[in-house]
């Protein structure tokens, strides 16, 4: 069932579920895109192949917002946003790590290089060949006895970037095998979750702020999110 956080003509945004994928991968199962698809052929009893734009992605173990064109006017305008980091398009996401940062809050700024075959990226502190420039801003918006929840200002939009550069402070994700941390989820995500994304909506010119609620059925999550 479908989670709809946002609807109109023109865009479609959904709260992913830590099991879903985005779009259509060498997994086999049935991607978001194409549940997306469905629910606007069944609901607008449209003939035909319905048209739905990705312009931009989150990995399969992070839930949140995931935010789809419905046209191509869309999707143009929302690539072009996308790829080119507009100050405009601002993304939140809520992490859960098991170690305490050194600092309540900082700025984090790394060199990050891609492993495309191992599809992880390293976080550096100096530049290095390759390497592109990777910016995000955090802070710690809660505890529990024993983990910590960090609020993410996400400034560049590099392969992994939350993943890596918080390992690479010594706070892996909860969860995230593939970055440091000890043990994996009961069911195989991670906790990080992309809370809220605000942007100038591309036809109407008004700001949208999307917001999406963290997996409740998981006891930590809902430990945090009632105490906020």
């Amino acid at each position: 069932m479908l989670e709809i956080l946002y609807e109109d003509n023109h865009i479609i945004a959904i709260n992913k579920k830590t099991s879903d994928i985005v779009q259509a991968d060498k997994s086999g199962d049935v991607p978001l895109s194409e549940e997306v698809k469905a629910y606007i052929k069944e609901k607008y009893n449209k003939p035909g192949e319905v048209f739905l734009g990705i312009p931009h992605r989150i990995d399969r173990p992070v839930s949140g917002v995931v935010l789809f064109a419905r046209t191509t006017k869309a999707l143009t305008r929302l690539n072009k946003m996308f790829q080119e980091h507009d100050e405009e398009i601002k993304k939140t996401y809520w992490a859960i790590v098991g170690n305490l940062p050194s600092q309540d809050s900082a700025t984090l700024i790394h060199y990050m290089v891609r492993d495309t075959e191992k599809n992880k990226s390293h976080a550096y502190d100096k530049e290095k060949k390759g390497s592109k420039k990777a910016i995000l801003e955090y802070k710690l918006i809660g505890r529990s006895q024993r983990y910590y929840l960090l609020e993410i200002k996400l400034l560049t939009g590099r392969h992994h970037q939350i993943r890596c550069q918080l390992a690479k402070i010594g706070c892996p994700i909860k969860g995230d095998l593939k970055y440091g941390f000890p043990r994996s989820n009961e069911n195989g995500g991670i906790s990080l979750h992309a809370r809220e994304i605000s942007f100038i909506h591309p036809v109407s010119k008004e700001r949208i702020t999307i917001t999406a609620t963290p997996p409740l059925k998981d006891n930590l999550w809902k430990e945090f999110y009632q105490n906020l």
